[in-house]
């Protein structure tokens, strides 16, 4: 029975190690490292910019050329933060639409 508790425990521990480190990835990539926009308000410059619930998710509002949205994380590609002008809340964007 000992060896069986040890093994649980070592395959708990392995988990979360895991998860950490997954979780240190996506907020501290090399993408978010190079260009230091996280936390910052930046402003749209597409035409219109479609913000949605996830990346890939279902679209919840636009933002417009001017506007501007504060990025608070970014993941393949895509940027989560809170979009101003119109929408006034959180969502993602494609990243690579801002001055």
């Amino acid at each position: 029975m000992p060896v069986l508790r040890r093994t649980l425990r070592v395959a708990q521990a392995v988990a979360v190690a895991g998860a950490l480190a997954a979780g240190l990835l996506m907020t501290a990539g090399p993408a978010q490292a190079a260009n230091g926009t996280i936390g910052r308000r930046e402003t749209v410059c597409a035409q219109d910019l479609y913000v949605r619930t996830a990346p890939v998710g279902a679209w919840m509002g636009t933002l417009y050329q001017g506007q501007t949205f504060t990025v608070e994380s970014k993941q393949s590609g895509w940027a989560y933060g809170f979009a101003y002008g119109n929408i006034n809340r959180h969502g993602w964007v494609q990243d690579g639409w801002f001055c």
